[in-house]
């Protein structure tokens, strides 16, 4: 006797328009239609999984850099002093923290901005030292360039 897939189907069909129960028109009701509807569906979830934890991150750090903002900071100068801090707090956690715990947050905010300062100080100096060393070498030439000229004879023609 030849075998057929009668009950296979049947509760093949019932599971799949078990998953389809609330969609609308035909694609809760015919089976060629819910089928590719599932598949769609199934797609877009996977898809959105992904696009969901981008639209978190950018919604933690848009609420960080209003919290610095307040604070006198930008966004990137507080995320270069947490790792310069070695904080290993992530943006959800320090996002929630400026929200619910603004103690904890000025906390771990006034050691990312000492930190900040003291490299900007230090970054300054660095900087006033290179141009006076540059201005020193330019007033060197003028020199050179002003005694080379002096002592230049007028060549006849």
């Amino acid at each position: 006797m030849r075998t057929v897939k009668g009950a296979a189907r049947n509760q093949a069909k019932k599971r799949l328009f078990r998953k389809v129960k609330g969609f609308v028109g035909g694609r809760s009701r015919l089976l060629r239609t819910a089928k590719e509807t599932l598949i769609r569906a199934g797609v877009y979830a996977f898809r959105d999984r992904r696009a969901r934890k981008r639209e978190f991150r950018k919604l933690w750090i848009i609420r960080l850099n209003a919290a610095c903002r307040e604070r006198g900071m930008r966004y990137s100068q507080f995320i270069a002093g947490l790792i310069k801090a070695n904080i290993e707090l992530d943006r959800k956690i320090l996002s929630d923290m400026a929200i619910n715990d603004v103690a904890g947050f000025d906390q771990v905010f006034a050691i990312v901005k000492e930190l900040v300062d003291a490299d900007e100080a230090a970054q300054r100096k660095v900087q006033a030292d290179e141009n006076a060393a540059n201005k020193a070498v330019a007033d060197q030439a003028a020199k050179d360039a002003k005694a080379a000229s002096a002592h230049k004879t007028p060549v006849k023609a």
